[in-house]
């Protein structure tokens, strides 16, 4: 294990402050837990023909991903940088449609300072945004698509395309299958991704359905995990139980490998390897 290859991406904040337990190291301040993570060139080195993932997701310790619906009431200020951290490292930031639509995305890096540190990194100041929706079920009013300084790609096995949006849309449009057992086809959308688009690196934020697809497919490289230092407990009634996995079991369990683990205010944040396996 390279240890210059697993670093922590860059934190925004510099009150934030982490405390690192794999591999140990003293205390650090935002800044200087910031390093470049080497995936441009992790993913030129890589086999596959399609972008290298990662994945990352906050959880409760009872495993808990969302409080009422949505992700923010389990995150603190530390998951917050780590978040925005992330971004300013990938060349796209991928979704499913369920999340967009319930977390309200907008803009994808909003701080001037964290689009410096893109550029500083030879990226474009703002991820390409992509949004997987197999049956086009979005609004045109999501603040990201009504933003016209954003780029967006739609994921579909549709051929309908959205009206009334005001960002930049481009669409990909993956499907396997015929009629009524027509679905999407998130290998060959990610082979287009590096193919035409040009995206090496990309973060996926969930939610919960499209996680499972990605790694029972074997589409993810790394998983980053914020565990926060909550106990939620079961939902209420009519509330589902969101877990950073939902629709499928796997048999026999994926495995993963520790890679780094820091800590900052009893949040825990996890980074692992995805170890390969053949894909569903």
């Amino acid at each position: 294990m390279l240890a210059t290859w697993y670093i922590w991406a860059a934190i925004a904040s510099d009150q934030i402050t982490f405390k690192r337990l794999v591999p140990p190291a003293r205390p650090a301040g935002g800044q200087e837990l910031v390093a470049d993570l080497d995936l441009q060139e992790r993913a030129r080195s890589g086999r596959e023909q399609r972008p290298y993932v990662l994945l990352n997701m906050a959880s409760t310790l009872d495993g808990r991903a969302a409080l009422n619906g949505r992700s923010g009431a389990i995150s603190g200020p530390a998951d917050h940088a780590m978040f925005r951290g992330l971004r300013t490292v990938v060349d796209a930031v991928m979704a499913g449609a369920g999340t967009v639509r319930a977390e309200r995305y907008g803009p994808l890096v909003r701080d001037p300072g964290d689009r410096r540190v893109r550029l500083e990194r030879g990226l474009s100041e703002q991820p390409l945004a992509c949004v997987v929706s197999a049956s086009m079920s979005l609004g045109a009013d999501i603040p990201l698509l009504a933003d016209s300084g954003s780029r967006v790609v739609i994921i579909t096995s549709s051929r309908d395309s959205l009206s009334g949006a005001r960002a930049q849309l481009e669409y990909v449009r993956a499907a396997r299958g015929s009629g009524s057992d027509l679905e999407l086809d998130l290998g060959a959308a990610m082979s287009e991704l590096q193919e035409r688009l040009q995206i090496r690196t990309l973060l996926c934020e969930g939610g919960p359905h499209l996680n499972s697809e990605l790694l029972a497919r074997g589409l993810v490289d790394e998983l980053f995990l914020s565990l926060a230092p909550k106990l939620a407990g079961d939902p209420a009634q009519g509330e589902s139980l969101l877990r950073i996995i939902a629709g499928r079991s796997f048999e026999p369990p994926l495995e993963l490998e520790l890679i780094s683990a820091a800590e900052s205010e009893s949040e825990l944040f996890l980074r692992y390897a995805v170890k390969t396996r053949d894909r569903a």
